[in-house]
């Protein structure tokens, strides 16, 4: 099962970019391993690093980029991006959510997300929220206007709620947002049936047993 989504109090950094692409959040040299895990290092690792990357490297040891704004030290453990338009566009890698979700981040924010990117989010655990274009700006304006800028996004409520107290809604489709309130991917409901489908091959067990000869 992935990790349910149900309220969320976290930091904001914010990627001033429009048409961020899967090869960017996750460069295709690390896309040999089909494991979930362990991506988080990679994430956005052309940006985010001096020197090119590899698999099987000590990411620790290369030099982070100091102007990109993930390694600025007010949005460590930041927990909610903030985008711009077309937020996850390009190839259709599920390893940019996993890169995503592998550093942290629990929820993306932008106007608008690439559809294969978007549906792959609610599959993983990740919450991507699309807004309209003016509270998104007005969202850059005020992240980068104070340190330390939280959101607190509650999902059965489907609310965004700022600093100050404002209140954002924000629309999820109602099978997306039962999954994510549960943490189920897709094996997680299937497994939900697990009872039925053992008892469909007992009976069919019973029925043809001749499809059941080794």
């Amino acid at each position: 099962m992935m990790q349910a989504f149900t309220v969320l109090n976290g930091l904001v950094v914010p990627l001033d970019r429009s048409n961020v692409d899967t090869d960017a959040i996750i460069p295709k040299q690390y896309l040999k391993s089909v494991k979930r895990t362990g991506f988080g290092p990679n994430m956005f690792d052309d940006w985010r690093y001096l020197e090119p990357g590899e698999p099987g490297m000590d990411h620790s040891k290369r030099t982070p980029n100091p102007d990109f704004v993930v390694n600025q030290p007010r949005y460590k453990g930041a927990e909610i991006l903030l985008a711009r338009d077309n937020f996850g566009c390009g190839s259709s890698r599920e390893h940019a959510v996993w890169a995503l979700t592998d550093y942290g981040i629990r929820a993306v924010i932008a106007p608008s997300f690439a559809d294969i990117f978007f549906n792959n989010s609610f599959k993983n655990g990740l919450l991507p929220i699309a807004l309209d274009e003016a509270i998104v700006d007005q969202l850059f304006r005020e992240v980068e206007a104070q340190e330390g800028y939280r959101l607190a996004i509650d999902l059965e409520a489907q609310t965004i709620t700022t600093p100050s107290g404002g209140v954002i809604d924000f629309e999820v489709d109602e099978f997306r947002k039962y999954c994510l309130l549960n943490g189920l991917d897709d094996i997680g409901l299937t497994l939900k049936h697990a009872d039925e489908i053992r008892a469909y091959e007992e009976r069919r067990r019973q029925e043809a047993p001749w499809l059941f000869q080794e």
